[in-house]
């Protein structure tokens, strides 16, 4: 308590900051614009990367491929459609998934 009226008495006293011309504000602002490009580099354009890499492995799944699904899943494609897949995980048990939920395409061999 005994501090506060020392610290005000010295703020009043502070010279007020010039702006140091006309790239003053511009100078404040930069440390922020390079922290943006280093987050864009360093997180957001692999995930892009991965996504695209992940899009053009799904619509190159076909008929016969084995599959390995986002929970584990190992199966054949039997059939593809538009948006989901029927995978054979075992003989004479066909499951119905979504494209999406494929993680890894393994062609047929």
């Amino acid at each position: 308590m005994i501090l506060l009226p020392v610290a005000l008495a010295f703020a009043e006293d502070a010279p007020a900051q010039s702006s140091g011309g006309p790239f003053g504000s511009l100078m404040s602002i930069a440390p922020l614009v390079i922290l943006f490009v280093i987050f864009y580099f360093l997180l957001i354009r692999p995930q892009q990367k991965k996504a695209k890499e992940h899009k053009q492995m799904l619509s190159e799944v076909q008929k016969g491929d084995n599959v390995v699904t986002n929970s584990g899943i190992y199966g054949r494609v039997i059939s593809v459609q538009d948006e989901t897949l029927t995978v054979e995980i075992a003989e004479n048990v066909k499951v119905k998934v979504a494209k999406e939920a494929i993680a890894i395409r393994k062609p047929q061999s």
